[in-house]
């Protein structure tokens, strides 16, 4: 790694975040985690992939600074090993002394983040680090969201369900009660509290975390 400073930290908020590095190089593996927490990022260092897949990784912004040519499993195969088997959440920055085009393209089909050859620039790998925690925090947004949709949704009664998913279609109270067989007041009182429960103003609203949940609408 060469030396740029002054360091550039980008807009991340100070929040806990992890960088996971797999190289088998103890040189390179103690000079980025000096890099990384230099800049208050906490870092995980591992010399194989064996031993990342082993650790316990928790639930907060992270990234995976992960060597393309490592003893053992190499890094393109611990890609695809966690795409095989859907555990490739956290954005992956690929490093190599020796890249080429070919390895590259692989990489970044696949879903990688960014590709530095070595030797980079330090503030070149900040760069991507941050941009990649950035991404997991919108990831991890985005997932506690839905599942805060999900148990919403979980937690409405039957009837209530019903009478939401006759609300998305755009019916109004007085159509939704002649649907179901009830009177206005109650089909009135069920869209009231499911609607609560959803934490929904509107229906626009509502239709959103619907389609968001994969929940159909039911047919007018």
């Amino acid at each position: 790694m060469s030396k740029s400073t002054p360091f550039q930290t980008g807009s991340l908020e100070s929040d806990a975040r992890l960088v996971y590095v797999v190289d088998d190089d103890e040189l390179v593996r103690g000079a980025l985690s000096g890099l990384l927490r230099s800049i208050d990022i906490d870092v995980r260092a591992f010399a194989s992939t064996e031993e990342f897949l082993a650790a316990d990784k928790p639930a907060i912004p992270s990234c995976l600074v992960l060597d393309v040519r490592l003893r053992g499993q190499s890094g393109l195969a611990l890609q695809q090993t966690l795409i095989d088997d859907g555990r490739l959440h956290m954005p992956i920055i690929f490093m190599t002394g020796y890249g080429d085009i070919a390895m590259s393209v692989k990489a970044m089909k696949a879903g990688a983040m960014d590709f530095l050859a070595k030797p980079f620039r330090d503030q070149d790998m900040i760069d991507a680090v941050i941009a990649a925690l950035e991404r997991d925090a919108r990831r991890l947004a985005s997932d506690r969201s839905l599942h805060a949709m999900r148990a919403a949704w979980d937690s409405l009664t039957p009837r209530e369900r019903e009478v939401l998913q006759l609300v998305a279609t755009g019916l109004l109270n007085k159509q939704i009660a002649a649907n179901m067989g009830i009177a206005e007041i109650t089909a009135k009182i069920h869209r009231g509290q499911a609607m609560r429960k959803m934490n929904s103003r509107s229906v626009a609203e509502l239709m959103r975390k619907m389609e968001a949940l994969g929940i159909a609408r039911a047919p007018q």
